[in-house]
């Protein structure tokens, strides 16, 4: 592969999905500068992954499951300083909505924050509407573990509205 339609490809998926990374980045990152130094380490992932894309799956579901792995991969490990090529030449393309976050989106992604690993990332992509089959094949469990984790962050996502709700808390 060329590195001009390498470069065409990039730059079109951050464009097509910077909403989907951007979740990922919210629920795995606290700060600017770790969401930063996140968005470089996925950006990077995608930009190296391009040649090995068979096109057995969805565009949507290679970057999640990219975006996905490289999040769990960088909350469990030390922050790592990643240079990847080309990133200057799109960075128009990925810059994040300055629309302020609904208190309610706000706190969603806070409670999502204090998940665990595989948790965070079923409920990001039980809110982007994939079927149990897909999440079961993006995190390697089966389809009925999925269903029961879901049924179990439902019921305490549940439980938490209700608190904040009640208390502010």
């Amino acid at each position: 592969m060329k590195e001009s339609e390498q470069q065409k490809i990039f730059s079109s998926w951050l464009a097509d999905h910077k909403g989907l990374i951007f979740k990922v980045l919210r629920a795995y990152a606290s700060t600017p500068e770790d969401r930063e130094d996140l968005f470089q380490e996925i950006a990077a992932q995608v930009w190296r992954s391009i040649p090995n894309f068979r096109r057995e799956s969805a565009v949507t579901t290679w970057i999640y499951r990219i975006s996905l792995n490289i999040a769990i991969s960088w909350s469990t490990k030390e922050k790592r300083k990643v240079n990847p090529q080309s990133i200057d030449t799109v960075e128009h393309l990925i810059s994040e909505n300055d629309t302020p976050l609904d208190e309610r989106l706000a706190w969603l992604y806070e409670e999502i924050k204090k998940m665990n690993e595989v948790d965070r990332s079923l409920t990001l992509l039980l809110l982007d509407g994939f079927s149990y089959k897909e999440m079961a094949e993006m995190i390697g469990i089966s389809e009925s573990n999925i269903g029961v984790k879901i049924h179990r962050i439902k019921r305490e996502l549940t439980k938490r509205s209700a608190k904040y709700q009640n208390h502010g808390v």
